[in-house]
């Protein structure tokens, strides 16, 4: 499905009644990654699975997408398909988003699943990588992509996960170079949003991965420290739903259930 925001076309998909629950990609992927859960998911819930600005059917809007831009459109899209509040899912980047949304319309968050992602910003460290990935990015993004996609799962599950792997690439490079380059320039800059960890006024989760080789562990636990948010470790890297899909399912579903419990 399509609407228009602001004059640039978004892509989304809507599957299911019942309370919304909104689930956002991450960077290099489209709304199809949580095609696996669809149906799953929409017996119980309206699911809304949305395309972030400049990845699959959503057109880019400028040169740099911040994460409050992306925020604005996903609640822009919300607005136009009348609903007020939903449980978010984010898994990387969709994790930035979410927060982002968490934190200027927080009337609209219900609750947050935050998958593989995080509520730190980038460190000085990170920012530079990201202006070597925007260089790469611009003289050959077929090459970027292509190990890009790889460096997401663990050492021990790419040799398992290769098939699923080459669809992936396959699928992120129909991301179109300005929609790469504008979203490594707003993770860049992102704000740190550890604070919505500690006083949200909703329940929250993250799944992490244990040897995810994008965001480490150790580092997710040490934010999370005094926090009342559950954490779930699944197996291998930073795609727990290819890499650990019964441990992720088990994660989701729990957490939706605690939070269907909560607000009967």
């Amino acid at each position: 499905m399509i609407r228009t925001y602001k004059g640039i076309s978004v892509g989304y998909e809507v599957v299911g009644r019942g309370p919304a629950l909104v689930v956002l990609h991450g960077f290099l992927e489209d709304r199809s990654m949580f095609d696996p859960f669809l149906e799953l998911w929409s017996k119980t819930y309206k699911v809304i699975a949305v395309d972030l600005l400049g990845h699959g059917e959503t057109e880019s809007k400028g040169y740099v997408h911040t994460m409050e831009d992306q925020a604005d459109m996903v609640v822009d899209l919300l607005d136009q398909l009348k609903t007020k509040n939903a449980i978010f899912l984010g898994h990387s980047m969709g994790g930035y988003v979410a927060l982002a949304v968490a934190e200027y319309y927080p009337e609209r968050v219900k609750a947050l699943i935050m998958q593989n992602s995080t509520a730190v910003a980038d460190s000085e460290e990170r920012k530079v990588n990201r202006d070597r990935a925007i260089a790469a990015v611009k003289q050959d993004h077929r090459t970027f992509v292509y190990l890009s996609i790889a460096n997401l799962f663990s050492e021990t599950s790419r040799e398992r996960c290769k098939e699923q792997i080459a669809v992936l690439r396959e699928k992120a490079l129909q991301t179109p170079l300005q929609g790469i380059v504008a979203a490594l320039e707003g993770m860049k800059i992102r704000k740190d949003r550890e604070v919505i960890i500690h006083f949200a006024p909703f329940p929250m989760i993250y799944i992490a991965g244990k040897l995810d080789p994008v965001l480490p562990l150790a580092g997710i636990q040490e934010q999370l420290l005094g926090s009342s948010a559950e954490l779930v470790v699944c197996e291998e890297g930073h795609m727990s739903h290819i890499e650990d899909p019964e441990r992720y399912i088990a994660a989701v579903n729990g957490f939706l259930k605690l939070v269907k419990k909560l607000k009967s």
